[in-house]
């Protein structure tokens, strides 16, 4: 595509695609919440809305494309950055420069793509496959599993350390100025890293222990 030829372009657009994800984890949040309080009856009516909503329906696939999207570039825009430098540099000057979560950003997104992977294998195939009546039942089924429970909060954890990155990344890359809004950004990208990480993974580890 023309319009993604410039660094710059590819930048915006991973940005974009990033910041899209962020509005879906944060619906997919406020859902998964729903299963500790109000509980079963709002969990399953939220369940039943979203997978009989047409406009949910026409936004799955496009979810889908977003997060290939991002995927996509996100190991493009690597490759070209790591193919790009001619020095390699000194493993301590790296720590100076740079935090552990940007220079892992293409590990723990792909450790996260392995498991989002195991989850709609586990959630989504079975939803859209067969006839799920109980989908609290489904869901809170799996949290008794210690090894997917663990597998959960991990990958959780990891997209948090992603987002702690990610967040403030793109909203610099849309153009946001660095010496107004840097400080700001990094506090909110942490801070929303941090709702992120922990709500879901207290959702798993409460039903693994109830």
């Amino acid at each position: 595509m023309t319009i993604l030829k410039t660094s710059v372009a590819k930048k915006v657009a991973m940005a974009l695609s990033g910041l899209f994800l962020v509005v879906f984890l944060l619906l997919h949040l406020a859902i998964n919440l729903t299963l500790i309080y109000p509980g079963k009856e709002t969990f399953d009516a939220a369940v039943e809305f979203m997978g009989t909503n047409p406009l949910i329906q026409v936004m799955q696939p496009i979810l889908f494309l977003g997060f290939i999207f991002h995927i996509i570039m996100g190991i493009y825009l690597e490759w070209t950055n790591r193919s790009k430098r001619s020095v390699k540099y000194v493993k301590n000057n790296q720590a100076v420069a740079s935090s552990w979560a940007s220079r892992n950003m293409i590990w723990t997104g792909l450790f996260v793509l392995v498991f989002l992977a195991l989850h709609l294998f586990n959630y989504f195939v079975p939803f859209k496959t067969q006839d799920v009546s109980d989908h609290y039942a489904l869901v809170t089924g799996l949290f008794k599993n210690p090894v997917y429970t663990l597998l959960y909060v991990l990958a959780f954890v990891l997209l948090g350390i992603h987002l702690s990155h990610g967040f403030q990344s793109a909203f610099q890359s849309l153009g946001t100025p660095r010496e107004k809004c840097n400080k700001f950004l990094v506090c909110c990208g942490y801070i929303f890293a941090i709702v992120i990480a922990v709500g879901f993974s207290a959702v798993a580890v409460y039903f693994y222990f109830n």
